[in-house]
């Protein structure tokens, strides 16, 4: 399997996008930003959040000094506005439990409010360089049509695949780290989901996938994201007006912001669960 390390290893060295999160002199906090905002959205969209986000609050102590609220707010329209308040839970954890610094250990990481098993290792390994597997959904993807003869993995992580990335790790930290990510990078650039570029891949020859005719996926059917009408997008409408507002917001502005009141109403009351929103007043929210 270590056949497989220099030739991978080569092409990132050639071909990795320049990151800020991925810079030698990126903090440990840049890196668990990045990794947060990076959940289900893509990197185009992340970047300009990303500056802007560590111009404002460059340490965990900083962002944990402002209401959750702000989190939200300056989260914009990157989407699951509930991972702007999971960092900032975990700002306020970091600050008080490890005196602002982001702590190296995967169990420390993992007991973190917001963070689980994936977050917990892709920050112990990019900005600690700690020897972990990284499992995203490229780097599932890559082994599993190199070494599985499978086009797609199974919709969760098993154990067989945890060992098996495991085991492949190099016994080196470092280049252990600098292997995962240029399997994430292999990932999205090259052997990506619908349309892979095999004749870009640096270990095309040694896919089993490829070698056994690109047998294709035939597992449970996966589930299509939607987004038109659906309660994301009322949620997202109700949450925008509340950004775009100093304050308290009127109920009679939320009412205009999406037709159909059974859902709005339905969304109206998961944000306020999920504390997102709070009411300030019989008729008025605001952002927590």
């Amino acid at each position: 399997m270590s056949d497989l390390h220099e030739p991978v290893l080569g092409w990132y060295d050639a071909h990795a996008r320049d990151l800020p999160w991925r810079d030698p002199s990126a903090s440990a906090w840049s890196v668990t930003v990045s990794e947060f905002m990076l959940q289900q959205t893509p990197v185009a969209r992340v970047l300009p959040v990303h500056a802007a986000w560590l111009e404002r609050w460059p340490t965990p102590a900083a962002l944990a000094s402002e209401p959750a609220g702000e989190a939200v707010r300056a989260w914009g329209r990157l989407g699951y506005p509930r991972r702007a308040l999971r960092l900032h839970a975990a700002a306020v954890a970091i600050t008080e439990r490890h005196g602002g610094e982001v702590p190296a250990g995967y169990d420390d990481l993992r007991a973190l409010p917001g963070i689980g098993d994936y977050t917990a290792a892709a920050i112990a390994v990019f900005a600690h360089t700690r020897r972990h597997a990284v499992l995203d959904t490229n780097v599932r993807r890559v082994l599993t049509r190199l070494l599985g003869a499978r086009e797609l993995p199974p919709t969760a992580v098993t154990v067989g695949e945890r060992a098996r990335a495991t085991a492949l790790l190099p016994d080196e930290d470092a280049t252990a780290a600098t292997w995962s990510v240029a399997l994430m990078e292999l990932g999205a650039l090259v052997c990506t989901a619908a349309r892979p570029r095999c004749g870009e891949c640096p270990v095309a020859d040694a896919c089993a996938w490829r070698l056994a005719g690109y047998p294709a996926y035939d597992g449970p059917p996966r589930r299509v994201q939607t987004y038109d009408g659906t309660d994301r997008q009322c949620r997202g409408r109700l949450l925008a007006v509340l950004r775009d507002a100093p304050g308290q917001v009127s109920r009679a502005r939320l009412d205009a912001a999406w037709p159909g009141a059974e859902q709005r109403e339905r969304c109206l009351r998961s944000l306020l669960e999920d504390g997102l929103v709070i009411r300030t007043s019989e008729n008025t929210y605001a952002l927590p």
